[in-house]
């Protein structure tokens, strides 16, 4: 038998008459619904900006690129390390071999990196990197000298004192004067500046911009070639990686010579590896803290399930008498679950404001880009329901079948 319009809306006006008249109850009923909401919604928006944040920061190392290193990017176990340390370090003709002979390359770049102090007159620069690559590197990174220009082969080869120093060393040393043109002296040594980058920005608060690139091969002459290289290959096409790494192993191995029996001693990275590794990481942090949540939630719910278990007792004869005056069972069911459902609502509403609060004061606080997205507030939307119903269903279902002669006699 369907419920008529009038019925439905007197479920509604009955359902909240009887929670006005237990305000505070109510409420306080809603706590434990509010924080497990605020648990969740909080964590997943942190998490959602942390994922949005990595992976805008791992882009910046290029999607196509892949990189021959001595060792893997990530060493999770003392065990790895024993295996990979005496591994032999990569050098300069790993890097000519592969530069003669790849075909899914458009650029190829070794990388050879210290922190030294720089020095323009009287002025210091403490903890300034210093790159030794080639000219491929601006195609590797995806910048370019704001001004000036970068070294080119001849120089490479000739070996010449010349540098491109980043924004913020231009900006620190050399103030409103334009550097091109000008020295700067590194490990005692004064090198030509050619170029100044164009300002990147940080990496995971890690400047892009506080560095000083200079030919590869003036590198190893000012400062030894016991370090080793890393080298660095950007794809023909983003299609074209997965087909790059096999050929760079190929190569790398027939560099060193290495027999068919034998393990790689190099490791092919990827910024991809960065974030599976991330991603592991924060799955398991992310199921931990959503069942904390989930365990708030579920004492919300129990919270409700009792208050409206008390609310039926209470009301018995309230239920007998308008069953006796022709109430439906499916009405009664509708009044009570009304009632579980508003109850959890206000959990909910509270629970999403205060996490809209907290997730702006991160974002004020932090470079993380927290948001509440839109999925997340119809999520709330279903927990108002499903456990405004689930929780509340019993109740109901036990007012709903109240018999109408025991009720009335209920004291």
């Amino acid at each position: 038998m369907r419920m008529t319009g009038t019925e439905f809306g007197e479920g509604v006006r009955i359902a909240f008459q009887a929670l006005k008249a237990n305000r505070l109850r109510s409420i306080l009923t809603t706590l434990g619904i509010l924080i497990g909401v605020v648990v969740v919604t909080v964590i997943i928006s942190v998490i959602q900006g942390l994922n949005t944040y990595v992976s805008g920061e791992l882009s910046a190392l290029g999607t196509d690129n892949v990189y021959v290193s001595q060792y893997p990017w990530m060493i999770t176990s003392w065990e790895e390390w024993l295996k990979v340390r005496n591994r032999p370090k990569i050098e300069s003709r790993h890097f000519e071999f592969i530069k003669e002979y790849t075909t899914l390359a458009q650029a190829v770049a070794p990388e050879v990196a210290t922190r030294r102090t720089v020095k323009y007159r009287d002025e210091d620069l403490n903890n300034v990197i210093i790159y030794g690559t080639t000219e491929d590197y601006m195609v590797l990174s995806d910048a370019m000298p704001e001004y000036g220009r970068f070294f080119n082969e001849a120089e490479i080869h000739q070996r010449r004192n010349v540098c491109v120093i980043g924004w913020e060393v231009a900006d620190a040393l050399y103030k409103n004067k334009d550097p091109i043109g000008e020295r700067i002296k590194i490990s005692g040594q004064s090198f030509f500046i050619l170029g100044v980058m164009e300002k990147r920005g940080q990496l995971f608060d890690f400047s892009m911009d506080n560095n000083v690139m200079m030919p590869y091969t003036v590198f190893q002459k000012v400062f030894g070639k016991h370090r080793s290289l890393e080298i660095q290959a950007k794809a023909v096409s983003p299609d074209a990686v997965e087909d790059l790494k096999s050929e760079l192993e190929e190569l790398m191995r027939r560099a060193r010579g290495l027999r068919v029996s034998e393990d790689n001693n190099f490791n092919i990275n990827q910024q991809s590896q960065l974030l599976d590794t991330y991603k592991s990481v924060t799955q398991v942090l992310w199921i931990v803290l959503i069942g904390i949540g989930s365990i708030a939630l579920l004492v919300g719910g129990i919270g409700i399930m009792n208050i409206m278990l008390v609310s039926v007792t209470e009301r018995t004869r309230e239920i007998g008498i308008r069953k006796a005056l022709g109430a439906k069972r499916q009405v009664i069911l509708w009044q009570f679950l009304v009632e579980s459902m508003f109850i959890s609502s206000i959990g909910v509403i509270l629970g999403m404001l205060i996490s809209i609060g907290f997730a702006m004061i991160i974002k004020q606080a932090s470079p993380i880009p927290v948001d509440i997205s839109a999925w997340v507030a119809f999520l709330g939307i279903g927990f108002t329901v499903s456990i405004g119903i689930f929780f509340g269903l019993y109740p109901a279902s036990k007012a709903a079948k109240l018999d109408p002669i025991e009720a009335l006699r209920y004291e």
